[in-house]
């Protein structure tokens, strides 16, 4: 759906569905095609996830990598048959977009690592955390520890987010996500202090954060920092400064974003998150 990719890096991915999981893989034409940045132009990304999700013996749909594109897909796909016989769909990072649009039809979805990265060191509990929810078997509380800018308290609500970038994109789009009374949860990648900064700006002054029920606040990492003219603050403390004036329950560096530890997460789901002073809990 998004950035081209070595067709070579998805044999742990296909060893893994197909002889571990005894999946049937389907593989679309964009697996090998190219178009400059792209796999494929957006005629046959498109045609290949419009396929995918009319086809009614598909039962859920792997992104295989992000990058870019995805979100030059949206306003050409056709959700009429999906709807009828829904599916998982399944990816981070640039596939955030598809989530918020998916969710604004009621569809539940999977945040969670794509094939590509199935080889990395390191990503055994990412792949495990999204082979339970595919298979329907029950997922433990996902932890993370005491950090000194969490807010303590408990909330309850629908699980929603993804990449901060892409999530800032779809505000006043057909894809914005609705985030009263929502548990929200925020990644990014090689971004810059100051970026993160205005994004967080944008939510809090377009009174998108008033509503929250709670924050998750994941791996924002391979941050560009400036040396010669420092931001003056980590990325925790720019987040923690544009949602102090509200009182939900906020934790950081929960295992969600672009590192191997990259839990899955049921966008859409009901999720029960706390956070004390020993530490977070998401129930899921």
């Amino acid at each position: 759906m998004a950035s081209r990719l070595d067709y070579d890096t998805l044999q742990p991915a296909f060893r893994i569905l197909r002889e571990e999981w005894q999946l049937e893989v389907l593989e679309g034409e964009s697996l090998q095609s190219s178009h400059y940045q792209f796999a494929g132009d957006d005629f046959v990304r498109g045609r290949d996830l419009q396929q995918m999700l009319d086809n009614p013996d598909i039962r859920a749909i792997f992104s295989a990598r992000g990058g870019y594109g995805s979100y030059r897909l949206l306003d050409q796909l056709d959700f009429t048959q999906f709807l009828k016989t829904p599916k998982w769909i399944i990816g981070f990072s640039d596939i955030t977009v598809l989530h918020c649009h998916l969710h604004r039809m009621g569809v539940q979805s999977l945040h969670a690592i794509m094939p590509k990265l199935f080889g990395t060191e390191g990503a055994e509990d990412s792949i495990e955390s999204l082979r339970r929810l595919l298979f329907g078997e029950p997922v433990d509380p996902y932890t993370s520890p005491a950090d000194s800018l969490n807010r303590p308290g408990s909330a309850s609500g629908q699980l929603v987010g993804g990449n901060l970038t892409l999530l800032t994109h779809t505000l006043c789009t057909p894809s914005e996500v609705d985030l009263r009374g929502k548990i929200l949860f925020i990644e990014d990648i090689d971004e810059t202090l100051y970026s993160v900064d205005r994004m967080m700006i944008q939510f809090r002054r377009s009174g998108r954060l008033a509503g929250l029920a709670g924050l998750v606040v994941g791996q924002f990492s391979e941050m560009r920092i400036n040396e010669s003219a420092p931001f003056g603050k980590t990325v925790n403390e720019i987040i923690a400064e544009q949602v102090a004036g509200f009182d939900f329950p906020v934790c950081f560096n929960f295992p969600v974003g672009h590192v191997p530890r990259n839990l899955a997460m049921p966008v859409g789901r009901v999720a029960q998150l706390e956070v004390t002073e020993t530490g977070s809990r998401l129930m899921i």
